[in-house]
């Protein structure tokens, strides 16, 4: 697999984990297309979230949205906050998540910058080789969606399940 094809998988990833929009059902059948070629193995459970998502009203699936990752704390959409929790590691964490955005002239938008898609919308901005994207990977990433993943049985009935799993497995692929 190629670096951009990686960086299009990232991209439609960090879609799928932002807040849902009416647009959610176009972008995950975007998502699985692209994860038949190179992770075959995450498209059933990706199609299992699609028939989720396409069964559920769009009211509901801003709830289940929220109540996975605004109300849980164990799954919560700041990295910062699932690794550092509330302290000044945190602080200092996004900080420097800000000063290598503004290094990149990577705009934040109205985000937070350890605010989970955005991390991996920043990760399709960088070559895969350099130093910063390997510390976003191993440091922050594969480690925050390790504890993210084990606050879920795999008998899970969350729809977004299948999604973390994936992309555990697209950040370590």
């Amino acid at each position: 697999m190629n670096e951009s094809q990686q960086q299009n998988i990232y991209r439609c990833l960090s879609q799928l984990l932002d807040y849902p929009t009416p647009n959610l059902v176009a972008q995950t059948q975007t998502c699985i297309e692209l994860l038949k070629i190179s992770y075959p193995k995450t498209v059933l459970p990706m199609e299992g979230f699609l028939k989720a998502i396409e069964s559920t009203k769009f009211g509901r699936l801003e709830e289940i949205y929220t109540g996975t990752f605004d109300i849980s704390p164990a799954c919560h959409i700041y990295a910062g906050h699932i690794l550092f929790g509330e302290s000044f590691k945190r602080g200092r964490f996004m900080a420097e998540l800000t000063e290598e955005y503004q290094k990149r002239h990577f705009e934040l938008g109205k985000e937070l910058a350890d605010y989970i898609p955005l991390l991996l919308k920043f990760l399709c901005t960088l070559d895969s080789k350099e130093s910063i994207a390997q510390d976003l990977l191993n440091e922050c990433l594969i480690p925050v969606f390790e504890k993210m993943n084990d606050n879920f049985k795999d008998e899970s009935t969350n729809p977004y399940v299948p999604v973390l799993r994936t992309v555990s497995v697209v950040l370590q692929g």
